[in-house]
């Protein structure tokens, strides 16, 4: 039976495995080569090789109630997209809120994870670790979560553009960037316009002479202000949506895509991609069309050569006295320590179970927790995976066949491949909200919304056309939080609450009928019932 686990990392991941092994009653020791928590969320004044780095001005794309652990709402003062460095008080709050340090062992990096000669009976692994200097050990657990993330490995594809060894500038990968401190008066391209190629171009944009920024395909992009100046992913992220693109997708994709160019017109930009909304995640900024109508930012197609301190681009154009060369060309993902057999890939993608279990071993004990791409913020995803991979480990739940995982990991695969615009830097995408649904009925947190319109229809309406919220997964089933309806009917209160710092008086509104309530009560009835394929009266039991 299992009991010990070792977690692999010390982020978002790895916190929220930590605390799905104490809910089932597991022994976690967590090992963190770093010497503090926080992951990608830990700002360094150095980048550190092998690990995830920031620069100075990161703010994260998802709002606090988006970004949250389903059972641990962030303070209400807190602003409603935060700089990194309250993300690291929001985890370190969480950390300590479920005592979860006393089970860390900082700067202590794990060298192999094998499996024990005797795995077939026990499902044990062997784990190699060393702390400081070379003091290494090897301990026996008899399951591992994997939780290192994927943002370790610079990508920089200096060969595949022709003439970079004459270049006469400074150039280097977005992982090492962490101010536009240097950069004042200079010339600077930068390559790639995912979020960091967009963030970093705007930084530099505010010192340097000129920023040009490089994209081979363009990007939609999207500002984290949403209608009425609330965050975009509240006002745009809810079950309803999700039933509607579900029943209509292309004039989903078609209506989206007019909004965002009601707001700057991405042909007009040079932003406009190939690829429809939905099948790649698109660039958050809310600077970048104004550095671009500004002037500071220009945008560029792809390089086709460097010749000295001129670049060349595919359209033949050319800038020169091009001073420094940002590659935002994002990174490959590895996972070293681990058997090679355990690193397949099933077309871009790990071969892995629901994106969490290796298929063929004998007994599933090993996991990967939070490699996973979808649009919306990673910590609910993670917490999702980790509370099902915990209930595998106990033997409350259980997974198909082998042969079964398999031929599922193909179809989803090919699925992904056809929806999404996959490649070796982007390996996975999954739909947000259908997902963590998928593992939810996996651990029995589902949220039963015909049944919630029965019991409790005020809260039932804001599961449904309100925003999908991370603590809908502790409504009920294994994990039910007592706090989970109250967060979830308080939360625009905390959304609010930031922007309060001069209160305007707002004119009363008068109170909707008795009647719009009906209309709505029985509309929203039928619709969710018809999307999810259940019977109007069921209980959760």
């Amino acid at each position: 039976m299992v009991q010990r686990v070792v977690v692999i990392g010390a982020g978002p991941s790895g916190l929220t495995s930590i605390k799905a092994c104490l809910d089932e009653g597991l022994q976690p020791t967590c090992f963190e080569s770093s010497h503090d928590i926080g992951g990608l969320w830990r700002f360094k004044e150095k980048p550190e090789p092998g690990r995830a780095n920031i620069y100075q001005s990161v703010v994260i794309n998802s709002s606090k109630e988006m970004m949250s652990f389903s059972d641990f709402p962030p303070p209400a003062q807190l602003p409603n997209n935060m700089h990194h460095s309250q993300v690291l008080l929001y985890l370190r709050l969480y950390a300590q809120a479920f005592k979860l340090l006393q089970h860390i062992h900082l700067q202590t990096t794990v060298l192999s994870v094998k499996p024990t000669p005797d795995f077939a009976v026990t499902g044990q692994w062997e784990v190699e670790t060393e702390r400081g200097q070379g003091q290494r050990k090897t301990h026996v657990f008899d399951a591992v979560m994997v939780c290192t993330g994927h943002f370790t490995q610079p990508h920089l594809p200096l060969t595949d553009f022709t003439g970079i060894e004459s270049f006469e500038g400074r150039c280097f990968h977005s992982w090492e960037y962490r101010s536009a401190e240097g950069m004042q008066g200079k010339r600077v391209l930068v390559i790639g316009i995912g979020n960091s190629g967009g963030d970093i171009a705007v930084d530099i944009s505010r010192v340097a002479e000129k920023v040009y920024l490089s994209t081979r395909s363009g990007a939609w992009v999207v500002s984290r202000v949403g209608q009425g100046g609330l965050p975009a992913d509240l006002v745009g992220t809810s079950r309803l949506h999700v039933m509607m693109q579900k029943l209509v997708p292309s004039w989903f994709n078609r209506m989206l895509e007019k909004k965002l160019n009601e707001a700057f017109d991405h042909t007009l930009y040079g932003l406009k991609p190939k690829h429809r909304f939905f099948a790649q995640i698109p660039v958050v900024n809310d600077d970048l069309p104004a550095r671009i109508i500004s002037g500071r930012v220009q945008v560029k197609p792809n390089v086709k050569e460097f010749c000295g301190s001129s670049v060349v681009f595919v359209d033949e154009s050319v800038i020169n006295e091009v001073d420094v060369v940002v590659f935002a060309t994002g990174y490959n993902y590895s996972f070293p320590f681990l058997p090679s057999a355990l690193q397949a890939k099933c077309g871009y993608r790990l071969r892995l179970y629901k994106h969490v279990f290796p298929p063929g071993l004998t007994r599933p004990t090993l996991v990967v927790v939070g490699f996973i791409h979808g649009l919306g913020a990673i910590n609910p995803l993670a917490e999702m995976q980790a509370r099902w991979a915990t209930r595998v480990f106990k033997g409350l739940s259980a997974l198909p066949s082998e042969e079964t995982m398999v031929e599922e990991i193909q179809k989803d695969t090919t699925g992904m491949h056809q929806r999404f615009s996959c490649s070796d830097r982007n390996p996975l995408q999954v739909d947000y909200i259908p997902y963590l649904d998928s593992l939810a009925e996996q651990v029995g947190a589902r949220p039963n919304i015909p049944w919630l319109l029965m019991k409790d229809p005020r809260l039932a309406l804001q599961v449904l056309l309100g925003p999908c919220t991370p603590y809908q997964y502790r409504l009920e089933g294994p994990g039910r939080w007592a706090g989970a309806r109250q967060a979830i009917l308080t939360q625009w209160q905390r959304v609010v609450q930031p922007f309060r710092t001069r209160v305007v008086p707002q004119p009363e509104t008068r109170p909707s009928s008795r009647w719009s309530i009906v209309v709505v009560f029985s509309g929203v009835t039928l619709l969710c019932c018809i999307c999810y394929n259940k019977p109007l009266f069921r209980s959760p039991h």
